[in-house]
């Protein structure tokens, strides 16, 4: 009965391992388990770092559990009645192989994920202007509250935080095929934007101004979500972005242009979140 319970708890492992190979590679049933599909340019990298990172991890679990379940079995007492442990307190060679391999590994990932990282967090797009390459300027300015999204457009002046900004609430409306830079801050306690179709996640931290960008390479409609606890309706923080032809970002800013009341330019550039919850109503 002992090697019965031992088998069945050894196949746990396995079963995890063959469940995420299935959901990774779209076999059926899980074909649906895994991200869903990436909307952004980044997206085939960030998989693709995802799934490789992943897969050494099957890699290493099947290895280990595998040498594992052969110790267990050759040198099991029955197989081996008169068998005789050998006790040692330690083994230079042991020690350091699994010292070393462990830390090649991690070596190995931290060049491995460079490329990624930076594309995604550390090298802002750019835009030639004037024959001056400059880093491109946030599109929106979204400020997280407890416990909603608020997205400000620039207005005729083409500045954020000016008299003259759009205010919504709710939805963020972007450009296809275009680097969109987003500007994230947080008026009250620690949010996190995350929109798993962008494959784009940020922590949006009170006093600070933090950007995140992304290219999308097709039109929908998708949820923003807080992956951050921030208190008793964090569960209901989330807004919609809707991904649209260049054409229709544009007039879709105009009709904001077009209808849009600014609020006074003592409370556009820093409102509290209650003027901020006016300011929202300020709209014809």
């Amino acid at each position: 009965m002992s090697r019965f319970w031992s088998l069945l708890f050894y196949c746990v492992p396995v079963l995890a391992t063959v469940t995420f190979l299935m959901a990774i590679y779209g076999v059926w049933p899980l074909v649906d388990c895994a991200m869903p599909p990436s909307l952004s340019t980044a997206g085939e990298t960030i998989d693709g770092l995802f799934n490789g990172i992943h897969l050494l991890a099957v890699v290493i679990l099947l290895g280990t559990g595998g040498t594992i379940g052969y110790v267990l079995w050759r040198f099991d007492s029955r197989r081996n009645p008169d068998g005789k442990a050998q006790y040692f307190s330690h083994h230079t060679t042991l020690e350091l192989i699994w010292t070393l391999v462990p830390g090649s590994i991690l070596v190995f990932l931290a060049f491995y994920q460079m490329n990624a990282w930076s594309e995604n967090k550390m090298v802002r797009p750019t835009t030639v202007v004037d024959g001056i390459e400059e880093k491109t300027g946030p599109l929106v300015l979204v400020k997280a509250k407890q416990f909603g999204w608020e997205f400000h457009y620039p207005g005729d002046d083409g500045l954020l935080e000016t008299a003259d900004d759009l205010y919504v609430e709710g939805l963020l409306v972007v450009p296809r095929g275009r680097d969109v830079v987003l500007q994230l801050e947080s008026r009250d306690v620690i949010h996190s934007f995350f929109v798993p179709e962008l494959r784009l996640k940020q922590d949006v931290v009170p006093g600070m101004s933090q950007f995140v960008w992304f290219n999308a390479n097709q039109t929908s409609e998708v949820d923003i979500l807080c992956t951050e606890l921030c208190g008793w309706g964090h569960y209901k923080m989330k807004a919609r972005l809707r991904i649209v032809e260049p054409e229709q970002f544009t007039a879709y800013t105009d009709n904001l242009k077009a209808t849009y009341k600014a609020p006074l330019a003592s409370i556009a550039k820093y409102p509290s979140a209650s003027v901020a919850a006016d300011v929202g109503g300020t709209r014809d």
